[in-house]
């Protein structure tokens, strides 16, 4: 015989627990599933295991989404400063990090207890390792078939994530049960992920692996229907396959294929201008007078990439040849071939289109009682907990409306 709840949540990461709890706070009867034998790796592993549960800054304008003015309701009522109470009541110690990131002192695993004792506060039944083997929509409510028995539900909701890092049990769960229902899709696609570069073009940098600095990413143009352009100052990491670093993790969630990215490798240096001004007075060899602003590697690659040779005097330098450097260093435009795919790739972009959902509740206008949130939905943030504030804020959204 099929259990009988008000809500049932698949999914049981950061949105699952966080609107499990939230319903069953308001008296409903939930029980929160998972296919995973282990609770919520991806909070576990998040932060270097410490978790960036936030960000202070966080805000509408640091997300990408087909429909960009979506997230705008959630998030405007669940802020950082309403998770940071409850990390607080539970008293959790924290620090800022970087850029307004929030990470536990001790571990990722505070923020899943946390998350385990909101919901045994309100009493959430637990279904794990528990696979939905389908969903459907009954005249009241919904019937879920399920390999530890069948589920009864007025409601339900879908936390279920993205294609993101398969390895700790990512699916497309949310996706097909979106198609379904007849809602449509935004195109997945890993986000937050390195790019990688293959080619005669990128030979010279391939034994540059290891080498880091701080650097100005930029991508698009911004202009036509649907164009957005990204641009940030991060770090930057050379690999053996490509970049990586928070620069191009950043900018990776705005790259098209088959467009360029723009590297300025030294952002507080004209690097032209002050090589011209200075062939009068500076005494030195190229290869030395770069080193002083880049790593000695780089900067060899980037000379021999000009042709330039590194015992070259700077006073014999003709204008030309140093205004390329200055554009290989300052404006080094760059095609990626790819990326390192959804392995790599801390989010998935797109996702269930927000036009098919009610920015309020996060239900589907088409399904009565048929919810989805967080990862699953097409809203990104980008790097440095902004992707678990939009859990928080979308799981708050649709637990309140549960309610």
């Amino acid at each position: 015989m099929a259990k009988q709840y008000d809500v049932a949540v698949i999914g049981a990461g950061a949105a699952g627990m966080m609107c499990a709890a939230v319903a069953a706070s308001n008296g409903k009867r939930v029980v929160l599933i998972d296919h995973a034998a282990k609770l919520a790796e991806k909070i576990r592993i998040s932060g270097g295991g410490r978790c960036n549960f936030t960000n202070i800054n966080a805000g509408p304008a640091n997300f990408l989404s087909a429909n960009p003015h979506f997230a705008k309701s959630a998030l405007s009522r669940y802020t950082p400063q309403d998770f940071l109470a409850l990390v607080k009541k539970h008293r959790i110690a924290f620090h800022e990090k970087h850029r307004g990131q929030l990470f536990c002192n001790d571990s990722a695993e505070q923020i899943i207890e946390m998350l385990k004792t909101e919901c045994a506060d309100g009493n959430v039944t637990w279904r794990m390792p528990t696979n939905v083997e389908s969903l459907e929509k009954m005249e009241d409510g919904f019937l879920l078939a399920t390999d530890t028995g069948d589920i009864l539900a007025d409601a339900v909701v879908i936390a279920t994530g993205g294609l993101s890092i398969p390895k700790i049990g990512a699916t497309d769960f949310g996706y097909r049960i979106a198609e379904q229902f007849g809602l449509a899709v935004v195109e997945p696609r890993p986000g937050l992920v390195p790019l990688t570069f293959d080619g005669p073009a990128w030979e010279a940098f391939a034994p540059l692996a290891g080498i880091a600095l701080e650097v100005e990413v930029e991508t698009g143009s911004g202009k036509g229907k649907g164009a957005i352009k990204g641009k940030f100052r991060e770090d930057l990491l050379f690999t053996h396959r490509g970049l990586s670093g928070p620069a191009i993790l950043q900018i990776s969630s705005y790259w098209q294929p088959g467009t360029p990215i723009v590297l300025n490798l030294l952002p507080d240096v004209d690097v032209a201008a002050e090589l011209i001004e200075g062939k009068g007075t500076l005494k030195k060899q190229m290869g030395n007078l770069m080193s002083q602003w880049l790593p000695a590697r780089l900067a060899e690659s980037l000379l021999a990439a000009c042709d330039i040779a590194l015992d070259a005097r700077l006073a014999d330098m003709q204008d030309a040849k140093l205004r390329k450097l200055g554009d290989a260093v300052n404006r080094w435009a760059i095609v990626p071939t790819g990326s390192e795919g959804y392995r790599k790739a801390e989010v998935t972009l797109g996702g269930i289109d927000t036009r098919e959902l009610s920015q309020q509740t996060m239900m589907a206008n088409k399904v009565p009682g048929l919810y989805f949130i967080g990862e699953a939905v097409d809203v990104t943030g980008w790097l440095g907990g902004y992707n678990f504030q939009w859990a928080w804020a979308s799981a708050q959204a649709a637990g309140l409306a549960l309610a």
